[in-house]
């Protein structure tokens, strides 16, 4: 039998950014717990063309996201607070999920997801914690119930997995064991 799959999306384009760094931090943790992980980040979501519904054809990486998310037993998505929503980047990466509209678990059905969001201040946090919720119900997957809601102003990130406050490490800990635990519930 194979290694569950967490596949992770999230980030913004030009480096790597506290989303991606919070990212990384949960998919280290469902790691943890035995799960193979894969990611997504702002460098991989800037190559996906934006999505067109009517294109005959998809690109190497329009396909690799695709099948990543086809093999996955649960998904983590991280986005940073962009006019108190999500970015266009992790859109129209979800919105690529499309593809998936004719399978036998068409999107994210009957997936556990995590959600992570962060922003420079507080507000825009919980409006992308809620719009990330309302289209992980679109797309018929399961928030998990803990999400992580990080302000970036307070928290800083290092290069080594680790950040400036030990309870937003704690909390994005949280958000990969609540995936992989779920996930272990629904058969994934």
């Amino acid at each position: 039998m194979s290694t569950p799959l967490v596949v992770g999306i999230g980030g913004t384009i030009g480096g790597p950014s506290s989303t991606e760094r919070a990212l990384r931090i949960a998919l280290d943790a469902a790691e943890r717990e035995g799960f193979a992980t894969r990611m997504f980040g702002g460098a991989d979501m800037a190559r996906l063309p934006l999505y067109d519904p009517r294109a005959t054809s998809r690109t190497a990486d329009e396909q690799a996201f695709v099948t990543a998310i086809r093999e996955a037993s649960a998904v983590i998505i991280a986005s940073p607070g962009y006019h108190g929503s999500i970015s266009g980047v992790v859109k129209n990466a979800l919105d690529l999920l499309e593809e998936t509209a004719g399978d036998a678990r068409p999107y994210l059905a009957d997936m556990p997801v995590g959600l992570i969001a962060t922003a420079y201040g507080w507000q825009a946090t919980g409006s992308t914690i809620a719009a990330l919720r309302s289209i992980v119900h679109a797309l018929r997957g399961w928030p998990t119930p803990f999400a992580a809601a990080i302000n970036s102003q307070e928290t800083k990130f290092d290069n080594e997995g680790g950040a400036s406050d030990p309870s937003v490490v704690e909390q994005l800990c949280r958000v990969g064991q609540q995936v992989v635990r779920f996930a272990g519930l629904t058969g994934g």
